[in-house]
């Protein structure tokens, strides 16, 4: 991305671009969040959103917006859905990727294997919001291991 601040600076601009829209979201009692170039928003009113979106898309015409609305999305690697007026998250794995990660009997140390082991569960851990979801994903952890030699 060139240089060391371009990182930075994208943040600092992106910040102050967002502040109506988060406050928007605040009076609304809405969720909204932001990671890099992703933006995560909840409404119940799409009409309302689509206005605000269309005034802040004016103020900057290098920003591009891409909407999509539903029920249920994927936001990084957090699947996250509506049920009953009530969000519920689980572990997003893009179709593309396959179940493959560092093979047991690789060179590397000890402790990059139980990192891994770890990190997988710890992700598990933090992302699913329903037990169910959780043993899904622990199941889906376990088969990456064993195809990987654990």
């Amino acid at each position: 991305m060139g240089s060391p601040l371009t990182m930075t600076l994208a943040n600092i601009y992106m910040l102050e671009w967002e502040q109506p829209l988060i406050k928007y979201q605040k009076s609304q009692n809405e969720l909204y969040g932001r990671y890099i170039d992703d933006v995560f928003m909840t409404t119940n009113s799409l009409s309302q959103m689509n206005t605000q979106l269309n005034e802040i898309e004016v103020k900057d015409p290098n920003i591009k917006i891409i909407r999509s609305a539903g029920t249920a999305m994927e936001f990084l690697d957090v699947y996250v859905r509506n049920e009953n007026g009530q969000l519920k998250t689980c572990v997003y794995h893009k179709p593309a990727a396959e179940p493959y990660i560092l093979p047991f009997l690789s060179e590397h140390p000890r402790h990059v294997h139980r990192n891994t082991i770890k990190g997988a569960f710890f992700r598990a851990v933090r992302l699913c919001s329903d037990v169910e979801d959780f043993h899904h994903e622990r199941l889906h952890v376990e088969l990456t291991l064993l195809l990987n030699g654990y």
